[in-house]
């Protein structure tokens, strides 16, 4: 069952050709983390970032199965009355993105999948879980409390500082999660496994990779071209895993290049 998404709409910019682009962001994730993005092209083109369900400012809710997150996606797409349009989807964000497109590939015109392959991941993310049980016990009053809990299960900092973007303050002054926590925790099994759909998406397809990231390996390119066929595959130098934070003006170029293409037909 659908729920309501959380959505930042650009509008139509006055001398706007091109198709739509609708953002959709990775586990843990918001529109947020695509500001800078979302500011660049929406001088071309309207833009549809939206929060996943569990997510950033959208509604909490049991499920994480991508064939509901792509629903919820497609109903705010109805509610927009916005037919086709462009697709790009971050890491979880890319699995929900794959399975809209094999789902309603009237829907999509073009598909951006971003560091992410269309098949079952280990279980990886018990330190970021444990980071957010860490923080609400620890009740803090301050990021600097809050990050001191965090760095008791994680080390990088940069991790614990895209963690902390889902931090809000209660009314008592105490920090805590806007994440629905418990339902990805719960959902994790969907989150790891493959995308959803079964009939391949035919249209035209843009990988994009970081050099230094695990998540689309070379074993993964047959996979990819089966399952996307019309889809090219492009490394980000010096990237890893958030390569449209890392290298964002690579990955920007990268996006221009593949979205400035005609459609043919």
């Amino acid at each position: 069952m659908s729920i309501e998404l959380h959505y930042a709409d650009s509008g139509m910019p006055e001398q706007a050709g091109a198709s739509p682009l609708v953002v959709l962001h990775g586990l843990f994730g918001s529109a947020d983390n695509w500001r800078s993005h979302v500011k660049h092209w929406r001088q071309r083109r309207r833009v549809v970032a939206l929060d996943l369900r569990n997510h950033g400012r959208s509604n909490h809710a049991p499920g994480m199965s991508y064939e509901d997150m792509a629903a919820d996606v497609l109903d705010v797409m109805d509610h927009l009355e916005i037919d086709r349009f462009d697709l790009l989807g971050h890491s979880m964000g890319g699995k929900v993105a794959m399975t809209l497109a094999r789902r309603h590939p009237q829907r999509v015109s073009r598909l951006i999948v971003a560091d992410i392959a269309p098949v079952a991941y280990e279980h990886g993310h018990d330190d970021i879980f444990r980071a957010h049980r860490l923080v609400e016990d620890a009740l803090p009053e301050s990021r600097k409390e809050a990050d001191d809990a965090m760095a008791e299960a994680i080390d990088s900092q940069t991790t614990r500082q895209f963690l902390a973007t889902n931090l809000v303050r209660d009314d008592q002054g105490i920090l805590g999660w806007r994440v629905g926590l418990d339902f990805i925790e719960e959902g994790y099994g969907d989150i790891v496994a493959p995308p959803g759909g079964e009939a391949p998406f035919e249209g035209p397809t843009l990988v994009l990779r970081g050099e230094h990231s695990d998540y689309v390996t070379d074993e993964a390119l047959a996979i990819i071209a089966e399952v996307m066929p019309a889809s090219r595959v492009e490394t980000i130098k010096g990237a890893g895993h958030w390569l449209h934070a890392e290298k964002p003006e690579a990955f920007i170029r990268a996006v221009d290049g593949f979205l400035a293409q005609p459609l043919k037909g």
